[in-house]
């Protein structure tokens, strides 16, 4: 099975695995043992793997990454959608999954140890040593990732930036391992939670050919 190859390659590599077999058995595990990352196939049986992700940033920002087929492009899309960091798709080689694993912790801990200055822009506040965001005094509630491209653009204003350059800053991955449309998906979420108009952004402005600016 797979799950029992990628136990045994992680295992290998120093790290300690919880597996569950379904749905239910994913929601006891995270809850039981709060891990530092969940991989995650989003066909589990009893509830599927989109449901365990809500269950899951209903109460956390932990680290997920999707397990897909290559087939399940509309469901891959959702999961980034609701606050996935990162997916695989099958067929994968099991050193390639555990590269992404790396990878993916190495950003959060990065992330979770940045101190940054209070940032503010229209009627926007970003907080990002305390991992928050309120729009007129209200709490905007982002994902992992979207708090993690926010930041990336605070740290950039005015500057142009391509998707690679997203995808190289806030994922540490290259176009060979992620898809650029990954940054797209979760520019579109991000505007549609602070723009006023998402349709007609005002921060978060397209650049024509090339990729995003963000005006403070």
């Amino acid at each position: 099975m797979v799950r029992e190859v990628l136990s045994q390659y992680l295992s290998a590599d120093g790290f300690t695995i919880v597996e569950a077999g379904d749905g239910d058995a994913a929601v006891e595990a995270v809850t039981e043992h709060g891990p530092d990352l969940v991989l995650l196939d989003l066909m589990l049986p009893k509830r599927n793997g989109l449901d365990v992700l809500s269950f899951i940033r209903s109460t956390s920002q932990l680290p997920v990454i999707l397990l897909t087929a290559r087939g399940e492009e509309a469901d891959r899309v959702r999961g980034l959608e609701a606050g996935a960091d990162d997916y695989v798709v099958k067929p994968f080689s099991a050193r390639e999954v555990v590269a992404r694993v790396r990878s993916v912790l190495r950003r959060s801990a990065e992330a979770s140890s940045e101190s940054a200055m209070i940032s503010e822009f229209g009627d926007i506040v970003v907080d990002p040593s305390r991992w928050t965001v309120t729009k007129n005094g209200e709490t905007v509630d982002l994902p992992r990732k979207e708090f993690e491209l926010l930041n990336c653009f605070l740290a950039h204003p005015g500057e142009a930036l391509t998707r690679e350059d997203l995808l190289q800053k806030v994922w540490s991955s290259s176009t060979e391992w992620q898809d650029p449309s990954t940054v797209t998906v979760h520019v579109r979420r991000l505007r549609g939670r602070l723009e006023t108009d998402p349709s007609k952004p005002k921060h978060l402005v397209t650049v024509f050919g090339v990729g995003y600016r963000f005006d403070p």
